[in-house]
């Protein structure tokens, strides 16, 4: 009995995902959601560094969430979300938009069902006006998966599905998917959506937990890839960041999203030897906290020092 209820309630979770997926096509040149222009009450803590938007910067948030991911980008007015932590930090995250002012999101993306990147959109979702939401096609029979197509549906929304060469504007930004380019992998990482994102002459390569399988698919395809800021797959394990991806991404500098301690020993050895070879600026959330990235267009500025080279520690 216990075995059927479990089966019936995968079954529900599938139903639902493959219901908000077909309303994909219909629904995207109608999900867009303006956002409020009211002024951008940007905090001038020194301790996180964040700057005024008053120049019409990009702002890339790396926010703290320990071994997980969540990144906030902010062009003008305009807001998207790329995952949102684990279940536990919903709240957190949820605050940090509140402190930047944020109001609506234009967009967001949950890279893959795994708990540590959206565990906590459901909590996101159900708070903020949303435009647009991406996920990858492919489902999960966890809680954290369901209680997100739960958010989604109650909030009488549709799932965008992201389609490699797809662009889509966030202010004078321009966004770019890259991934995922298969329908079929064993490990739920390689379904992490991959984006480019261009301001001016910068560019950031966000990959979510992609790994060599989806590295190499991606440089098959022949994608321009490289960048500036390459934030590092799977929090810097060694089952991303091939030496060829790398070589063509040919980063400034890197960051990882990684906790003190993480029972992964992330970022692993063989990551951090590659970025300290090519002389690639590192910057940590579980050394420095949350990272802020500033271009206007030419440079890119920090809030914090970089960090080390060290490995992590199981």
């Amino acid at each position: 009995m216990k075995r059927f209820k479990v089966r019936y309630i995968r079954f529900l979770i599938l139903l639902l995902f493959v219901f908000l997926l077909s309303g994909c096509a219909s629904s995207a040149g109608n999900n867009t959601m303006s956002v409020s222009n009211d002024k951008l009450q940007i905090s001038t803590n020194k301790q996180q560094g964040i700057k005024s938007d008053e120049n019409g910067n990009l702002i890339v948030h790396f926010i703290n969430v320990g071994q997980a991911d969540s990144i906030l980008i902010q062009q003008g007015s305009k807001y998207m979300l790329i995952d949102a932590g684990n279940n536990g930090d919903g709240k957190l995250v949820k605050n940090y938009l509140l402190k930047q002012g944020v109001k609506s999101l234009d967009y967001v993306i949950g890279t893959h069902p795994h708990e540590d990147h959206i565990g906590g959109l459901d909590y996101i979702i159900n708070d903020f006006k949303i435009g647009k939401i991406y996920l990858p096609k492919v489902t999960s029979t966890t809680k954290a998966f369901g209680d997100v197509i739960v958010a989604i549906k109650n909030k009488g929304m549709k799932v965008a599905e992201p389609k490699p060469g797809e662009t889509f504007n966030l202010g004078t930004a321009k966004c770019t998917i890259l991934a995922p380019n298969n329908s079929k992998y064993k490990d739920l990482n390689n379904y992490s959506v991959v984006v480019k994102l261009e301001f001016g002459s910068n560019s950031f390569l966000l990959t979510g937990d992609a790994e060599d399988i989806s590295e190499g698919e991606i440089l098959a395809k022949g994608f321009n890839i490289k960048a500036d800021l390459l934030k590092v797959g799977h929090h810097g394990s060694r089952s991303s960041t091939t030496d060829k991806f790398l070589t063509k991404v040919n980063p400034k500098y890197a960051v990882i999203s990684s906790e003190t301690g993480n029972d992964y020993g992330h970022p692993h050895r063989e990551t951090m030897d590659k970025l300290k070879n090519k002389n690639i600026s590192v910057y940590r959330t579980d050394e420095l906290g949350t990272i802020i990235a500033t271009s206007n267009g030419k440079t890119i500025s920090f809030n914090t020092k970089p960090g080390s080279y060290k490995a992590g520690q199981r």
